[in-house]
């Protein structure tokens, strides 16, 4: 782990494209502005671990279920648009 000591106001780079900006101080707060390409996800720690264990249940799911889940959307959407007009139809 590299450690590195800064100023508020001065900034940290990582790489040529994603740059880090001290903000504030206050207490035992550092307020940071990063500044990164859309394509670099930026997370607090507990959103990405949330988001790692997302994905890791999603990984769990069977390939039947999801085919099952894909076929149950697709007959949903079918059963939805042969209904648009038939409301109306009545009065």
């Amino acid at each position: 782990m590299l450690i590195l000591t800064r100023k508020l106001g001065e900034n940290i780079r990582i790489g040529d494209r994603i740059k880090i900006t001290i903000l504030d101080v206050k207490g035992g707060q550092v307020k940071l502005g990063i500044d990164a390409p859309p394509h670099v996800a930026v997370h607090r720690e507990e959103i990405y671990e949330r988001i790692r264990e997302e994905n890791r249940r999603a990984s769990a799911v069977s390939p039947r279920t999801l085919k099952e889940a894909a076929d149950s959307y697709r007959t949903g959407k079918k059963n939805r648009r042969g209904q648009k007009g038939s409301a109306s139809s009545e009065y």
